[in-house]
């Protein structure tokens, strides 16, 4: 995933979560913000050290990385968008973290058609 698509700044994340619409399932939390004057849209992963120790943290990341690469032509642009793990999580696989994802993108209408 390309810089120009990350959240990385504190103040960012804190103005979405302040400022953002959420939405959740058993898996996984979703915060989101329309930026109008953004090209594309940029996301911010959040997996607390409740989850596991740093390499199971860091496995999940990974999966969350790899579904928005793979549905990065389907998510509307102009979009700031966070997303939190959760504890049921850790014990979940790659395809089962997509599934998760692409449901809460779904019921938020941040799926192009």
């Amino acid at each position: 995933m390309k810089k120009a698509f990350r959240i990385k700044k504190n103040e960012e994340f804190q103005s979405i979560f302040k400022n953002g619409k959420s939405f959740a399932n058993r898996q996984l939390v979703i915060y989101y913000v329309k930026k109008i004057d953004q090209e594309h849209f940029r996301i911010g992963l959040s997996v607390g050290k409740k989850i596991g120790n740093a390499v199971t943290r860091n496995r999940i990341k990974r999966f969350l990385r790899q579904a928005f690469q793979d549905l990065g032509d389907t998510i509307q642009d102009h979009y700031d968008i966070v997303i939190i793990a959760r504890n049921p999580t850790k014990d979940m696989g790659y395809e089962e973290i997509k599934k998760s994802l692409t449901h809460l993108l779904y019921k938020e209408k941040l799926l192009n058609k």
